[in-house]
This record gives C-alpha cells, sequence and structure tokens, in this order.
C-alpha cells in the first residue's frame, strides 16, 4: 500500500508542478518544447522500470502470480510501449477535435491537463474492473482477443477519406442540450457569466469531448496491457505514466500526421499479436523478451518507413 501511496502522490505532484509553475501562464507550445518534454517523460516512464524491479525484487506489492523482478520491469516497458503506440491515435483525434472547435493552441495544454486528470479516474475504474474480470473468468481472455484482432482487422481495412467530425457526435449534442455554451473562446475558463448567467465556454465542450474519446480508446488500450500481466500495479503505472506524456506528445506529434502514415499498420500488427496471445494464453506463454521485442520492432518499423515514405495520409 505505502508503494502505491507514494506512486499517487508522486504523479500528483508533477501535475501540480506542470499546471502551476511549468504551464502556469497559458502559451503555445513549441515544437521545441513539446520535444524538450517528451524526451522528459519518455525518460522517467522508461527509467520507472528499475524502480519496478526493486519494488518486486523486494515484495513492496502484491505479487500473485510470483514474477520474478525482471519479468516485472519487461512487463512495464511492454504496456509501456502498447499504451504509448495505440495513444498515437487518440492523438490525432484529439487534433480533430481541437481544430473543429478552433481553440487557440495556448489554451490546448490546459485542456489536455484537466483531460488527463479525469482519464487517470476513469482508467483506474477500468483497470480495476478488468484485472477482476480477468481473475474470476479465465475464458474472459477469448473474448478480449477476439475484439482486439477484429479491432485490428477494422482499423486495417478502415477507409482514410472517412473523416471524425466531432460535431456529429453523440456527446456534442447531448451537452449542447443540457448546458448553454458560448460559441467564442476569449480566455482560459471553462464556464463564463453572461448577463448573470454561468455558462461553458467551448473549452468545457471539448474537454468532454477529449474524455470521452479516452475512453473509447481505453477499450483498445486495457485489455491489450491485461494481455500482457494481469498485476494491477504494473498495469496502472504504465498506464499513467503513457498518459502523463500524452500531452507533450500530442504538441510533437499533431501538426505531423502526414508524416506517420504507416504507423496505423503498426498498430495493426501490435493489436492482432497481443489478441492472437490472449487467445493462446492457457495454452502457451509468450516469452517476455519476445513481447517486448516484438511491440518494439513494430512500432520502430512504422516510424522509420513512415519518415522515410513520401505517401501522405
Amino acid at each position: 500500500m505505502t508503494v502505491w501511496v507514494i506512486f499517487i502522490c508522486s504523479i500528483l505532484l508533477f501535475l501540480a508542478l506542470d499546471l502551476g509553475i511549468f504551464n502556469k501562464t497559458p502559451h503555445v507550445i513549441s515544437t521545441k518544447e513539446a520535444s524538450f518534454w517528451t524526451l522528459i517523460w519518455v525518460s522517467i516512464a522508461l527509467c520507472f522500470s528499475f524502480v519496478v524491479f526493486l519494488i518486486f525484487k523486494n515484495n513492496w506489492v502484491a505479487n500473485p502470480t510470483q514474477l520474478t523482478p525482471l519479468d516485472a520491469a519487461l512487463k512495464y516497458v511492454t504496456g509501456y510501449l502498447i499504451e504509448l503506440s495505440l495513444s498515437i491515435d487518440n492523438i490525432f483525434v484529439i487534433a480533430v477535435i481541437f481544430s473543429s472547435f478552433k481553440i487557440p493552441q495556448k489554451y490546448q495544454h490546459r485542456v489536455l491537463f484537466w483531460g488527463i486528470i479525469g482519464a487517470i479516474v476513469f482508467r483506474a475504474l477500468m483497470i480495476f474492473f478488468g484485472v477482476a474480470l480477468f481473475e474470476r473468468f479465465s475464458w474472459i481472455t477469448y473474448v478480449f482477443g477476439v475484439f482486439l484482432i477484429f479491432t485490428a482487422i477494422k482499423l486495417l481495412i478502415s477507409k482514410e477519406s472517412k473523416e471524425y467530425n466531432p460535431k456529429k457526435s453523440f456527446i456534442y449534442k447531448t451537452v449542447r442540450k443540457i448546458i448553454p455554451i458560448t460559441t467564442t473562446v476569449d480566455n482560459e475558463y471553462f464556464f463564463v457569466r453572461k448577463k448573470h448567467l454561468l455558462v461553458a465556454t467551448p473549452l468545457f465542450l471539448v474537454l468532454i469531448l477529449v474524455e470521452f474519446t479516452d475512453i473509447l480508446f481505453a477499450f483498445d488500450s486495457i485489455p491489450a496491457i491485461l494481455a500482457i500481466t494481469t498485476n494491477p500495479f504494473i498495469v496502472f503505472s504504465s498506464n499513467i505514466l503513457a498518459i502523463l506524456g500524452l500531452r507533450s506528445m500530442y504538441f510533437f506529434l499533431s501538426n505531423m500526421t502526414s508524416k506517420f502514415y504507416f504507423i496505423k499498420y503498426s498498430l495493426v500488427a501490435i493489436l492482432t499479436f497481443v489478441g492472437v496471445k490472449l487467445l493462446l494464453a492457457h495454452h502457451y506463454k509468450f516469452p517476455e523478451w519476445f513481447s517486448l521485442s516484438f511491440i518494439f520492432v513494430a512500432l520502430a518499423i512504422g516510424i522509420v518507413v513512415s519518415v522515410k515514405s513520401k505517401v501522405k495520409a
């Protein structure tokens, strides 16, 4: 329990420093700044694998499946890479939402910050129930395995010309009916007063859409990580650290969607592999080094081919 408390308090401290000091004043985040913070968060996340090693070596968290310290560290890195890779599609959808509602760049970080607070809560709940399902019903691995393979096939055959329009979504239409919303963004606030009436700004509407988008993508990423391990601490920490780096990665990647066209096929390969791993979970166990290597290589190939190719999405 002590490790959980320390980890959660550390996350809250990072978030407090982020909004209270580093991004206290709304500003446009440059590619250079985004690159710097992306490197920082990825470095922190990867270095945390050594912390995971020490935690399991000293039995500081529950370890019902008797993972060795090395296996625990490898599972953590594998889970982190899965979450990071599946977040790329999420980033592009968020970019469409911001663009659709014409949210100024200097206010986007604030929306993403509060979006991450909500994402942490929702992910924690989904992980809790997901682990409970995996531990109680052994056959659930087949269900999630088929679901992930179906998702991979759907992603593979989806038409690139079909654009996502957030203004046609059910969430957008529902929120508009419940809460009065202004049409302009004049400041960083989610609510303002208009003629003594408290109304929401487009920032609040976008925040709701970003939260909903994260929940939808979590339905893919959570089962994918649970295919690697059902240890709550590994699943939660790998998820949260990937989410924390999502903001800086968004500003780094959002303007370069066309340069990462082939990442789509990396995600298809990763989802298919994890789906097959779930289907074979009761019959064959893939070595930890193989799972990590496959996901790393698939992601690396997608990035390298995308950067070198002149094909655009």
